[in-house]
C-alpha cells in the first residue's frame, strides 16, 4: 500500500533503480554554514568579553573592590605564592583595619597603645632633650634630676602671707609622701619586654640610694 511522505526524495524512483541515493549531500552548503557558525561564535565570544570588562572598571571605578576581603585578588596585582589560610586573613584584616575610618575599635584592650605611651614617657624621662633650644632650655633624664635635687636641696618656698585664723572644725591641709613613685608597668610590657624597673618601687628609697 503506498504511503504519501512530503520528505521522501523526489529523485525516489531512480534511486530506487539504482539501490542507492542517486544526489549528493551539499558538502560546500554545509562547510559554509559551520564556518559561518564558528565566526559567529568567536564574534559574540569577544562582544561580551569587551562588556563584560567595561562594566567591571566601571563598577571598580564606582564602587571601589567588588570584595574587600579579596582585594589582593584584583587584576594587576602582582603574581605570588598562595598564603596559608591563617597568613591571609591576617593581612587582609590588617589592610581592613587601616582603611577603616577613625575612631577603631581597639583589639589588644589598649595593651598596645598603654606600652606605646609609656614608651614615650621613657623617651622623655630618661635622655636629654630640648624644650626651647633658641632659649637654652632643655630637659634633662629624671635620675639626674633627682641626683641635682639630693645634692642641692628644693628651692626655698617664700614665706607664707599670715592666714586667718582657722574656724572651728578645720583643719590645715597636710600633703602624705607617696608610697610610690606612681610607675608600674602593664602585665603586657612585662610579658613583651620585662620590667625596667619594680612594680611599687619606693620612690623615698630610690632618692636615698643618691
Amino acid at each position: 500500500m503506498p504511503t504519501h511522505n512530503e520528505h521522501e526524495s523526489h529523485n525516489k524512483p531512480g534511486s530506487v533503480r539504482e539501490g542507492f541515493e542517486v544526489t549528493d549531500v551539499n558538502t560546500p552548503g554545509v562547510v559554509v554554514f559551520l564556518i559561518a557558525m564558528a565566526v559567529s561564535v568567536g564574534v559574540f565570544f569577544v562582544f561580551c568579553y569587551g562588556m563584560g570588562k567595561v562594566i567591571n572598571n566601571a563598577l571598580i571605578k564606582r564602587d571601589g573592590p567588588p570584595n574587600k576581603w579579596n582585594q589582593f585578588n584584583m587584576p594587576g596585582a602582582a603574581p605570588r605564592n598562595m598564603e596559608s589560610n591563617p597568613a591571609l586573613q591576617q593581612q587582609q584584616l590588617h589592610a581592613l583595619t587601616q582603611r577603616f575610618p577613625t575612631p577603631r575599635l581597639q583589639l589588644d584592650d589598649g595593651n598596645q597603645d598603654v606600652a606605646d605611651l609609656h614608651a614615650r614617657e621613657d623617651l622623655l624621662l630618661e635622655h636629654y632633650s630640648w624644650i626651647d633650644q633658641s632659649k637654652g632650655t632643655v630637659r634633662i633624664p629624671i635620675e639626674r634630676a633627682m641626683q641635682l635635687i639630693v645634692e642641692r636641696g628644693l628651692p626655698v618656698a617664700p614665706a607664707a602671707q599670715p592666714s586667718e585664723p582657722l574656724m572651728t572644725g578645720d583643719a590645715k591641709p597636710v600633703v602624705p609622701m607617696p608610697l610610690t613613685d606612681g610607675f608600674a608597668r602593664t602585665a603586657y610590657e612585662q610579658q613583651e619586654q620585662g620590667p625596667s624597673r619594680e612594680p611599687g618601687e619606693q620612690a623615698s628609697t630610690k632618692a636615698n640610694n643618691h
